[in-house]
């Protein structure tokens, strides 16, 4: 039965009343069921009752399709719409303050943290992996913005925490040892010298824990793990504070485990310490590209948490644009954030994240925004800031570095900046320093790679001095640790030109350092040694900049061209030509999954653009003929011999209402249809520029949804809202019977089909499940089996061509493959996801390795089912205005048509090499110089298909 609708919470906000006033316009009109409306108006049921749930503002097009279905005055009801949306994007232009930031679900670029963890969402199977390995030293490996610091300190503290263990949780920093010590004394309750005391030897770290649990297990949490490679000097501390861990996880009987997080590019640098390398056979974990489904829950559940919904079209651009890309969730996360700031009501749309800037350019902006509101002078030391927090990578990414406040000075211009960058979140400071919020700051905002780029020979020399003025106060400001020679010369002459970057106890330094070379006399020793250290200098700043150059260039054109493949699918039905020289462009420029899926998405054969809806579609078994039913009451047959050229042949009239299903029997001579008017027509088509219509069979009360013919062509089975499934006897088309009803469904059913052999009859409905029944004697048909699989209503089914595999899909978005070998009994072999709405559509290739699905999120979907317990893809293909409500393979498989609710059809060729080999065949035009600088800036000008006509 449909379900009840939920009540409203009225809260007063324009987007709830707008919602309020539909649903007492429905009242008023006596309270039509969705369907009946949709049945008017030719809109799903789903996309109607949406219109009037408040979480978001209806098309227009939806709204008067509401209206109209309760006889309202759909005038007054497109004023009220413009009304309603520039209020909405008015409320949505706010700034992120620290006032609309606080109490989000979403952290932004600082990472989880125990008191997160009723936020933190989809790394539930990461979060187990880690806790449940029995090895006693644990490496968790993955990619800067891979989230290892939220899966550590939301996910696994509190696992840990939850068994009985005690989790202690510190970062390395400059000194481990001594950060180790500090955690370690607050645990014991002794002083941190006294701690420190006691690592005389390798099992120090073990004793103290021994003291610390004498009973319980303690886990050592080591988060950032790559500090000991990247601040720790110290080649001896370092190998000290590795050899301590391993000793203190390993030794026989001991109580203390150890996790380490650490990045994935310094996997070298642990295999150079033997203890790490003995680990990584079985302790090594790896934190990969969140799935689909987890994307979406730490989308959707954070805001759930606070009674808000996220619209299904921004759940989708997201997702589209996250999966699969390593270290995206920092970028997720700070845009969710900005999101929300800019929130309506109680809903986050997809204009505020358009707004926002977008997955790829909302922490750009952001930090523009601040860099931009700062004077002149602010900017300036907002340069030398970032350059202090940044720890310069040698043959690894860049990473952030943590400052001290002794380091800062207490200018209050600084101030200032720090105050700014930490109200937009990023930058985290505390009472004892300052540390970029995440290092995808470092990567996704291109004036700091300006700065990286252009100062890494100063930002060098400016970190030594501040390492050098370090060793000098703890020396007791020792004369032997000044700089003399060559390097104060050098440093000197980079002083003058950048004195505001000199913190107070560096300018301190040098000035005791240049106090000290003016007593000796070896002045000329110290000038050729100045030229050679700065040739030295140079050339070595030169390669390290050229590598550095490159690496980040690469990440730039690897973001930037995921942005043109998306613009390129959205450009392509306004400027096709365009749209596949910028897809084209995209790939070779950073060739990937999504940039593949963007050009095919602009290289269909054909775009027909009915003059009405089409709602349904099917090929002719010599694959010379489509048909098309359409809202129109019509059936078009098209001629698409070649698949680049169809050309309408012919318009079949005689249908009263929508025509929803159309197929073609076997051999190719009769077509069924059938739709809102309740009765299935038959057409001969001997002749096919002359069909001659059959008489037609009448039986069911409501709606037909769906017709197919059986393999011998002497049965045809239609389905409808009236609960029944019809099966004909059309073996002489012209003397057409009903032969048998099966009438015990419980509601609405949506799609029948044959098996390969015949024998079997499988159909769907609103009801969450696929029946199947034996027709080996059409007459009397028997239910073989039914099974509940779906969360929601199926919409459609297909066999595999080999009869073995049957595939489902329905509103609850996913794809399902059920092994129908034994038609008793319907063992699931997999579930598909990644469609971001309701799936309408679903059809096997020919040679049944590929299939395709269609529906709400606009996207048809090509999955590898070769091995149907495996499935692999899905190329996605975007494009369609709307829905695409129907997708069918050609009879060679060499062709797929679709059909979308914009009336609009699209033939893609199927073979994917083949398409990209020949995307320059339909351009005419080349690319601009000036377009190509709009969507590749930066990029040298090369047009993707040059020399065309």
């Amino acid at each position: 039965m449909p379900r009840s609708e939920r009540e409203l919470v009225r809260d007063g906000s324009a987007l709830v009343e707008f919602a309020a006033d539909l649903r007492l316009l429905r009242a008023k009109a006596a309270t039509p069921s969705y369907r009946d409306m949709g049945s008017v108006v030719h809109y799903s049921a789903t996309t109607l009752s949406e219109a009037a749930r408040g979480r978001k503002l209806p098309s227009l097009a939806v709204t008067l399709a509401f209206v109209r279905a309760c006889d309202g005055d759909e005038a007054e009801w497109e004023q009220r719409w413009h009304a309603i949306a520039a209020e909405l994007n008015e409320n949505s232009a706010m700034t992120s303050t620290a006032e609309e930031l606080s109490g989000a679900p979403y952290v932004g670029l600082r990472a989880f943290g125990p008191d997160d963890q009723h936020l933190f969402f989809g790394r539930e199977r990461l979060v187990a992996e880690v806790v449940g390995k029995q090895q006693r030293l644990v490496l968790l490996f993955g990619a800067s913005g891979s989230g290892k610091s939220s899966v550590l300190r939301a996910g696994v503290m509190p696992a840990l925490t939850a068994a009985g263990r005690t989790p202690l949780l510190f970062t390395p920093g400059t000194h481990p040892i001594e950060r180790c010590s500090i955690l370690l004394a607050s645990k014991l309750g002794v002083t941190p010298g006294a701690v420190l005391d006691e690592w005389r030897d390798d099992r120090a770290l073990h004793r103290l824990v021994s003291q610390m649990s004498p009973d319980g297990e303690t886990v050592i949490v080591v988060d950032q793990f790559e500090e000991v490679f990247t601040l720790c000097d110290n080649d001896v501390e370092r190998a000290r504070f590795i050899a301590a861990l391993a000793v203190a996880a390993n030794t026989q009987g001991s109580r203390c485990r150890v996790l380490l997080g650490v990045r994935s590019d310094f996997f070298a640098h642990c295999s150079a310490h033997p203890a790490l390398l003995d680990a990584m056979p079985d302790g090594q974990v790896v934190a990969g590209p969140m799935n689909a489904e987890e994307l979406r829950q730490a989308i959707v559940a954070p805001a759930t948490k606070m009674n808000c919904t996220v619209d299904n079209s921004l759940v989708a651009d997201l997702l589209t644009q996250a999966y699969g890309r390593p270290g995206v969730l920092p970028l997720l996360s700070h845009v969710l954030l900005q999101v929300w700031a800019r929130r309506s009501g109680n809903r986050l749309s997809v204009s505020a994240f358009q707004q926002a800037g977008g997955l790829d350019g909302a922490l750009s902006r952001t930090a523009e925004d601040v860099f931009a509101g700062l004077g002149e002078t602010g900017q300036h030391l907002a340069r030398t800031l970032f350059g202090r927090l940044v720890a310069l990578g040698e043959g690894t990414e860049d990473t952030k570095r943590r400052l001290d406040t002794s380091e800062l000075g207490d200018a209050p211009d600084l101030a200032a900046v720090l105050e700014a960058f930490t109200r937009a979140r990023l930058l985290a400071k505390d009472k004892d320093g300052v540390e970029i919020a995440h290092e995808a700051l470092i990567r996704a905002w291109p004036r700091l790679h300006g700065w990286l780029h252009d100062d890494r020979e100063s930002i060098h020399l400016h970190r030594r001095l501040t390492d050098a003025t370090d060793a000098w106060e703890s020396l007791g400001e020792d004369s032997g640790a000044l700089y003399r020679g060559a390097r104060l010369a050098l440093t000197l002459d980079w002083a003058g030109e950048h004195e505001s970057a000199l913190s107070p106890r560096e300018q301190r330094f040098l000035d005791a350092s240049r106090s000290a070379e003016i007593t000796t006399s070896r002045r000329l020793r110290r000038l050729v040694a100045l030229l050679s250290v700065v040739s030295l200098v140079a050339i070595a700043a030169t390669i390290v900049a050229g590598i550095a150059q490159r690496t980040a260039t690469d990440q730039r054109n690897a973001i930037r061209a995921q942005v043109v493949a998306d613009e390129a699918a959205a450009l392509h039905p306004s400027n096709p030509e365009l749209a596949v020289q910028l897809a084209l462009a995209a790939h070779r420029t950073a060739p990937s999954t999504h940039t593949r899926d963007g050009l095919v998405s602009t290289l269909p054969l054909a775009v027909v653009q009915q003059s009405s809806v089409a709602m349904s579609v099917a090929l002719s078994p010599d694959g010379q003929t489509m048909a098309t039913g359409s809202d129109d009451h019509t059936v078009r047959l098209w001629n698409i011999s070649d698949p680049r050229k169809p050309k309408e042949v012919v318009t079949l009239t005689g249908h009263t209402e929508p025509v929803y299903a159309v197929a073609f029997s076997p051999d190719g001579r009769t077509l069924a249809s059938a739709g809102f008017d309740h009765v299935v027509r038959l057409w001969d088509l001997t002749d096919p520029r002359n069909p001659a219509q059959l008489t037609p069979l009448a039986g069911h009360s409501v709606n037909i949804h769906a017709v197919a013919f059986s393999p011998d062509g002497r049965t045809l089975a239609s389905v409808g809202w009236d609960r029944t499934v019809r099966l004909w006897n059309v073996g002489d088309p012209r003397r057409a019977t009903e032969i048998a009803v099966i009438d015990d469904f419980r509601d609405v059913l949506y799609d029948v089909v044959f098996s390969p052999d015949g024998r079997t009859l499988a159909v769907v409905g609103d009801e969450p499940g696929v029946w199947l029944y034996d027709v080996t004697d059409a007459q009397r048909p028997a239910r073989l089996v039914g099974i509940a699989g779906h969360d929601n209503g199926v919409y459609e089914v297909a066999f595999s061509p080999d009869g073995q595999v049957l595939a489902t899909v329905g509103e609850d978005r996913t794809a399902r493959l059920w092994n129908v070998s034994d038609p008793h009994q319907l063992p699931l072999l997999a579930v598909l996801n990644g469609h971001q709405d309701s799936v309408y559509s679903v059809g096997f290739s020919p040679d049944g390795h590929t299939l395709a699905t269609a529906g709400d999120d606009r996207t048809t979907r090509l999955w590898g089912v070769t091995d149907p317990r495996h499935v692999t893809g899905p190329v996605t293909v975007s494009g369609s205005l709307d829905a695409v409500e129907a997708v069918v393979f050609g009879a060679d498989g060499r062709t797929l048509v679709t059909v979308d609710w914009n009336a609009q059809l699209r033939l893609m060729d199927t073979d994917l090499e083949r398409t990209v080999a020949h995307a320059c065949d339909t351009v005419h035009t080349v690319i601009t110089e000036a377009e190509w600088n709009r969507y590749f800036p930066g990029l040298r000008y090369q047009p993707p298909c040059p020399g065309r006509p």
